[in-house]
């Protein structure tokens, strides 16, 4: 058994939702929009992109809404940001699936740049599963506290999930959306907190993977519904966007900054 594949067998074992204390906890996502609006003047100093398009993914019930906040900053910075137009993220269908290709290769063609995508809870989800499909537009990938994993155990959402899409969405039964902890061949970032109410933090780490060594995981203090708003996640989204293209490195928070996100072992 290979150190990757102990490492999963022990998350498989180790799988559970968040705690109900952390799942109550959640209402503090309005003190974290507040400290979003109350930083904004600072969070436009970060730094600037280079015009790229990037595509924000909603998570699950969520819609374009909750992400024009980071859309607006992001416009800001001088990207060219975009939500995904499909409504509430709700179904999992091959017909939402096809949408968000033609979404992706869409932006691809009108810009002619590739494309760098943020998703955040089960839009992370789509966002990674669209670079493992059109590897060759997409620049980047960042997840935002998103289940990760095939384990649904890993979220509290998971009952709902299964409800609204079956146990087995359609995408999974042509073959897709398998192998979720498999990250895309493209730099790829995964955000997450431990005190995440929604999806357990353990099903949002990616672990080293042979042959790709462009994967990281980066801690923050939030709650899952204030992942999107949340100054030191924009912190960290607007640094690994400003990296030039096919000059990826590992985020290193700046001396000033490290307050911001904790050091501890993610395993």
């Amino acid at each position: 058994m290979t150190a990757t594949t102990a490492s999963r067998s022990a998350l498989e074992i180790e799988a559970r939702p968040p705690s109900r204390l952390l799942a109550l906890a959640e209402g503090r996502a309005v003190f974290e929009l507040a400290a979003f609006y109350a930083t904004r003047h600072l969070l436009g100093m970060l730094p600037k992109g280079d015009g790229h398009p990037v595509l924000v993914l909603p998570g699950f019930l969520a819609s374009d809404s909750s992400t024009v906040p980071m859309r607006r900053l992001l416009d800001d910075l001088g990207y060219d940001s975009h939500g995904w137009n499909l409504g509430r993220n709700v179904r999992v269908d091959l017909a939402r699936v096809h949408e968000m290709e033609k979404l992706l290769l869409q932006i691809h063609k009108d810009t002619g740049r590739k494309v760098s995508i943020v998703g955040w809870s089960l839009g992370g989800v789509f966002a990674r599963e669209l670079a493992k499909l059109h590897p060759g537009v997409v620049r980047q990938v960042i997840s935002l506290g998103s289940p990760i994993h095939d384990d649904r155990r890993h979220t509290n959402a998971g009952r709902l999930f299964e409800y609204l899409n079956g146990k087995e969405p359609e995408p999974v039964k042509h073959g897709h959306f398998t192998g979720l902890d498999e990250a895309p061949p493209v730099p790829t970032t995964s955000i997450l907190t431990r005190t995440d109410g929604i999806v357990h933090w353990r099903g949002s780490v990616q672990h080293p993977q042979k042959g790709n060594a462009q994967t990281e995981n980066i801690e923050v203090r939030a709650s899952h519904i204030g992942l999107g708003v949340n100054p030191s996640v924009m912190v960290a989204l607007a640094d690994r966007l400003a990296q030039k293209e096919g000059d990826w490195h590992p985020f290193k928070a700046r001396l000033s900054q490290r307050w911001m996100f904790p050091q501890s072992r993610l395993h």
